[in-house]
């Protein structure tokens, strides 16, 4: 259970954090900065909600001040995510706050709404804390585990393109499904890069409602629009000198898209009811799991902001692309998970690692990552075993090794069943590689599409599983 610290003395803004938290969370509320300090002291929260003057208690607060005073939360806490609290007056400290490490910040009066936000905003970046945070540089340069462990070729010329394009200021867009670890690819970008010591700000523009979206990028003046009591930077601006992280952005409206695009052009932006030109300063990293350029060809995203944000473009593969590091990944998960838990299971089993090899993986890295954390939960043994995961992982994709043979059967009956065996899994393999495109499976499996069509039903094979509204690729249904 998540355990969440509010530190303010302005009780409205409490009362209203307190309303935006799940039922599931644990909460603790204190009033003045010496409780701030003993309630730290007896248990380190998992986030931290504080007033920006009573993190920092300096007469001028810079925002090197501000930075120091961070580094000795982290001192005690190394994962603690810290969320500022402060007045319209204080707002440039608060931004300041950001750029020096804070995850985001709230200005009074809070609504739940906002605090609600911010909290989503949080959960999508812990989502993001795939196998990439052990091939990331930490904050002192050193890295977890080298990039050339990784053993698939697909993710080594990723890590090559990462590379040579971080240190540049080259606007990216990272393509690929749902779960694959963009959002910590663009944060392995963001480390890497000489803006390392900047803000890096995730922006996830399928959360964020249409009527907002504007506001979130480029902020608004006090009286824009009804509800806009107060002057509120947006994501851009706070992100200058560092790195913006714009995830899901096939899905911002047009007028939106023409929005941005005048940035991208002009590197300038105005606040939302604003006149002032302010300086867009901030790396762009792109993402999508959705083909862009059928997008465009749909008239539903426009070609020339494609063209502004495909100068480099990266596929980040899918996890059944790259099965080589399977292994490699479930340790990787099984070892967090036993930082976080007190439960010291030691390893997985043999079946269900010959499983991981053999499942599609729809879901990808994240279904992997929760897969493996519902297990560690329910396993009582020294192992994750068989039985504390999903029969479905197990379903028509075990080895022929481990199929279990009928010796009252003849030979030729035994050959059929081990022929359908094969033959199915071949069929899962390619429709899922092909991405659920029946015409491109038939023509490399060698058949028609309707032969095609009748073994997806022989076999109870949901071809819609594979398809890009899902996968997040491109591709005609037929």
């Amino acid at each position: 259970m998540q355990h969440y610290l509010v530190a303010t003395d302005n009780q409205p803004a409490a009362k209203a954090i307190t309303r935006s938290f799940s039922s599931q969370a644990e909460l603790t509320v204190v009033h003045s900065p010496q409780e701030l300090h003993a309630a730290l002291g007896r248990r380190i929260p998992d986030v931290l909600f504080a007033d920006v003057s009573w993190l920092d208690r300096s007469p001028e607060r810079t925002l090197d001040t501000i930075r120091t005073a961070l580094r000795a939360l982290w001192a005690i806490a190394p994962n603690l995510e810290v969320i500022v609290l402060a007045g319209q007056e204080n707002i440039r400290e608060a931004v300041k706050s950001v750029r020096a490490g804070a995850d985001n910040y709230l200005t009074y009066p809070v609504s739940a709404e906002e605090a609600a936000y911010v909290l989503e905003s949080l959960r999508e970046s812990r989502m993001m804390q795939t196998e990439l945070e052990y091939l990331r540089s930490s904050a002192d340069g050193k890295t977890r585990i080298p990039l050339e462990q990784v053993h698939s070729t697909v993710m080594q010329t990723v890590f090559d393109k990462v590379r040579r394009v971080a240190a540049t200021d080259t606007t990216i867009l990272l393509q690929g499904e749902t779960g694959t670890g963009k959002g910590v690819l663009a944060k392995l970008i963001h480390a890497r890069s000489n803006r390392s010591k900047g803000p890096f700000m995730g922006v996830h523009c399928g959360a964020i409602p249409e009527t907002l979206v504007e506001s979130e990028l480029f902020g608004h003046e006090k009286g824009a629009f009804t509800g806009a009591s107060k002057r509120k930077p947006g994501r851009f601006e706070v992100a200058a000198k560092g790195t913006i992280f714009l995830d899901e952005i096939g899905t911002i409206s047009l007028p939106t898209q023409v929005r941005l695009l005048q940035v991208l052009q002009d590197k300038v932006f105005q606040r939302v009811g604003g006149v002032n030109d302010i300086p867009m300063e901030a790396r762009i990293v792109a993402a999508s799991n959705v083909d862009l350029e059928e997008l465009v060809k749909k008239g539903h995203f426009r070609a020339d902001l494609l063209f502004r944000l495909n100068v480099f473009p990266i596929r980040v593969p899918a996890l059944r692309e790259r099965r080589e590091d399977i292994p490699l990944l479930a340790e990787t998960f099984l070892q967090r998970l036993r930082q976080r838990q007190m439960k010291k299971i030691q390893g997985i089993h043999p079946e269900v690692l010959a499983a991981f090899q053999n499942y599609a993986w729809p879901g990808n890295i994240r279904e992997l990552e929760n897969l493996m954390e519902r297990a560690y939960i329910l396993e009582t043994s020294h192992m994750l075993s068989p039985d504390n995961f999903p029969q479905d992982l197990f379903a028509g994709g075990a080895p022929l090794a481990n199929v279990s043979l009928d010796l009252s059967l003849p030979l030729a009956a035994v050959r059929n069943q081990a022929k359908e065996q094969a033959q199915r899994r071949y069929i899962e393999e390619l429709i899922a590689e092909c991405r659920g495109r029946i015409n491109l499976t038939a023509e490399r499996a060698g058949i028609t599409t309707r032969q095609l069509r009748k073994l997806l039903t022989r076999y109870g094979i949901d071809k819609s599983v594979y398809k890009q509204s899902k996968s997040g690729t491109s591709g005609t249904q037929k």
